[in-house]
């Protein structure tokens, strides 16, 4: 075990497509909306430091990191990007936030917690 902070690795387009909010009208605005939000709240009901990191993937990218939040561009697929991520952990604590039940499984198998949309969310 380690002493770094949790790391928290954000699917941006499965928590941003978890609110019909028109999201899909501006992939990006919808992202960097996340990322300020994120950067606002940090992780909300969790004590201690986290290390925030968003991944973005297809009409996403170009968002900028910001402080408090990483921003991660997926080349390809972000949920193969997201494993990547948890693999590159190593020993360290990750949870993982999406709602995307393979990838869901991928990253535990890789030894990551997982939760869903509403932990960055929150229910509205």
């Amino acid at each position: 075990m380690t002493d770094q902070p949790l790391l928290v690795i954000i699917d941006a387009a499965n928590v941003v497509g978890s609110v019909p909010d028109g999201w899909w009208r501006d992939r990006r605005g919808a992202a960097e909306r996340l990322r300020d939000r994120l950067a606002r709240d940090g992780l909300p009901g969790h004590e201690g430091p986290v290390e925030l990191v968003l991944v973005v993937e297809g009409a996403a990218k170009g968002v900028e990191s910001v402080p408090g939040v990483r921003v991660v561009e997926a080349p390809g697929s972000g949920d193969d990007r997201i494993v990547e991520a948890v693999t590159e952990a190593g020993d360290r604590p990750v949870l993982v936030i999406t709602a995307d039940r393979e990838l869901r499984r991928r990253v535990s198998e890789s030894g990551a917690e997982v939760a869903g949309p509403r932990t960055v969310r929150g229910p509205s």
